[in-house]
């Protein structure tokens, strides 16, 4: 960041306008601003801070204090403006805090409102353009470029002189606490109690790793046994240097006797198993020895038991020679018992026959018979026709009967029919609208099923929206709590540092000594030093109040951190709860936003 120019007016000393050329300046790359007490260096710098953050730094910036001058005419505007580049962009910065002016019918007083005014350099047209009006959105584009808050810009970059000259007259303890107030080195004592917390954490993992270690080393030295050797495990205890590397040479030597103890049973092994393949291979001898003497044993029994059986065998060979010469005439004893039986059969199927002829046929020849039966069939042939044409009239009686009530039924269906069709074009009309209908509920479904993720996403935005309002609620409510606090704190330590500065006198008189000079007029003669009343306040008192006031001044910078934090969340979260609303095929219901905290 680099400053350019600087304009004030009516603006804490300065009654009247005063120009600033930063640029003229820092010609030779560095300049002081020196002058006697009451000249106006710090307003300078007040002015800048004010440009930039709309505030001056530290007591000067009390409730009720006012940034007008006094020495400036009613009708001179209370303003300041500023040049600088920071970030690569040259900016002007004017501003203006809340003062009274006179009002236009010329009687009395009006306060006007806090003004600002954000313009940036356009190289391309060389000339301003207008940024912003906005207070809160000068801040945070300004705190953005900056890179620093107003508390962090007035302690790295300001120096307070109220705090330089306490740290001057304050002791080493002080000293300290004053360092680590104005630049903030409360994060290397994190950072140091972090270490060494974390090396207490390494101790204790440490120890916790030996003892699981000698707890291993007792187990192995149970499990192995003699193997172990005759030297015991390290007797050291957890947290011992070189407790490891001695109980990693113990299980490396329990480990040798263990192998070399492996090898010998292995051979060990090794000779009982080929002597056991020996006994194996001499038993499968003997055994098979036995099976070829038993299938001998058994050959020769079935060799006796059939030279036994011999003559019964050649019998029986005789007798299948004469079955084998029986059974070529087998055929024809069957073809002539055959023929017989089917004689018997006509014979008997004959004289049936003739038993029932008239008796005048009896005698008759097979000529006669045969014409007789030529003319019976005639007549069976006529005599069928004929019933075969009463049936077929019966058929078409029931025939023209089911016509008839078919004809009938039909008449029916027709009459039914031309009463249906009479209002078909309201029934198609209707079906037709009723598949529309349909569709469109088809349609829509497929829509609102692209719709419900969509609609899911914005009722989680919308939840997560409602409950982040309360916490930002929450987080407002606390921040004020915290603002009060810190107002009440830093009005009680104004006021002890008031009562003490002016009881300064009685406190720098407590300090005397006969005929050593006063440190304020050097003069080694006390006529009447100055006396404590009962107002007085010790410095005791002052830093006890001071040190109240920092505690309150922290709680609130973390309660403004933590409603920002919130806040930024409660805007993404009403963000993405815009977002899901916009997203196309969106409906027009939506979830009510509640009011901003």
């Amino acid at each position: 960041m680099r400053l350019h120019r600087l304009s004030v007016s009516a603006f804490g000393p300065f009654g009247a306008a005063q120009d600033i050329d930063f640029d003229a300046l820092s010609g030779g790359g560095i300049f002081l601003l020196h002058g006697p007490t009451g000249a106006g260096k710090t307003s300078v710098l007040d002015a800048v801070c004010f440009a930039l953050y709309g505030a001056v730094p530290g007591a000067r910036q009390s409730p009720g204090a006012s940034l007008r001058s006094d020495h400036a005419e009613s009708g001179v505007r209370t303003e300041v403006l500023l040049e600088l580049t920071a970030g690569g962009r040259r900016l002007e910065i004017v501003r203006s805090p809340a003062q009274p002016r006179p009002k236009k019918n010329g009687k009395g007083f009006t306060t006007e409102r806090a003004q600002s005014r954000l313009r940036e350099w356009d190289a391309g047209s060389a000339a301003w353009k207008a940024l912003s009006t906005s207070h809160q959105e000068i801040g945070e584009e300004l705190a953005q470029l900056v890179g620093m808050s107003r508390d962090q810009f007035c302690q790295v970059v300001l120096l307070p002189q109220g705090d330089f000259a306490r740290f001057l007259r304050a002791d080493a303890e002080a000293r300290g606490r004053l360092l680590g107030r104005l630049f903030d080195t409360r994060r290397f004592a994190a950072v140091e109690e972090r270490l060494a917390e974390r090396r207490r954490q390494a101790e204790a993992r440490v120890r916790a790793g030996d003892e699981r270690l000698l707890e291993l080393a007792h187990r192995m030295e149970q499990a192995a046994g003699p193997v172990a050797g005759d030297a015991p495990p390290p007797r050291q205890q957890p947290g011992d240097p070189g407790l490891a590397d001695a109980v990693g040479s113990w299980a490396a030597v329990a480990r040798s006797g263990a192998y070399e103890r492996r090898d010998i049973a292995s051979l060990a092994l090794s000779t009982a198993e080929r002597r056991e393949t020996l006994a194996r291979e001499r038993l499968d001898a003997e055994r098979e020895l036995a099976r070829l003497q038993q299938r001998y044993e058994d050959a020769e029994r079935r060799r006796r038991t059939l030279e036994e059986r011999r003559p019964e065998y050649e019998a029986l060979c005789a007798l299948l020679e004469r079955a084998r010469k029986a059974e070529r005439v087998a055929p024809a004893l069957g073809l002539r018992e055959d023929a017989e039986r089917d004689h018997r059969a006509a014979t008997a199927a004959r004289d049936r026959v003739f038993a029932q002829l008239p008796a005048d046929l009896r005698e008759a020849g097979a000529e006669q018979l045969l014409e007789l039966e030529r003319r019976l069939r005639q007549d069976l042939g006529g005599l069928e026709s004929a019933r075969r044409a009463e049936r077929r009239v019966e058929e078409i009686v029931r025939e023209r009967a089911g016509l008839d009530r078919q004809a009938r039924a039909d008449d029916g269906v027709l009459a039914e029919a031309e009463g249906w069709l009479a209002g078909w074009e309201a029934l198609r009309h209707e079906h037709r609208e009723r598949i529309e209908a349909a569709r469109d509920a088809a349609t829509r479904a497929e829509h609102l099923a692209g719709r419900l993720e969509t609609a899911r996403e914005r009722l989680g935005a919308a939840r997560e929206r409602d409950r982040l309002t309360g916490r930002a609620r929450e987080a407002g409510e606390a921040l004020r709590a915290a603002r009060d606090r810190a107002g009440a704190a830093r009005e009680n330590w104004l006021d002890l540092k008031e009562r003490r500065l002016r009881g300064i006198a009685a406190e720098l008189a407590a300090s005397l000594a006969e005929g050593e000079p006063c440190a304020v007029c050097g003069s080694s003669e006390h006529p009447a030093p100055a006396s404590a009343d009962a107002a007085h306040v010790a410095p005791a008192e002052e830093d006890a109040a001071y040190e109240e006031f920092t505690r309150a001044d922290r709680a609130r910078s973390a309660a403004e951190r933590e409603r920002a934090v919130v806040e930024e969340s409660l805007a993404s979260a009403r963000a993405r709860a815009r977002e899901a609303g916009a997203m196309p095929g969106a409906g027009t219901e939506s979830v009510p936003a509640p009011a901003s905290a």
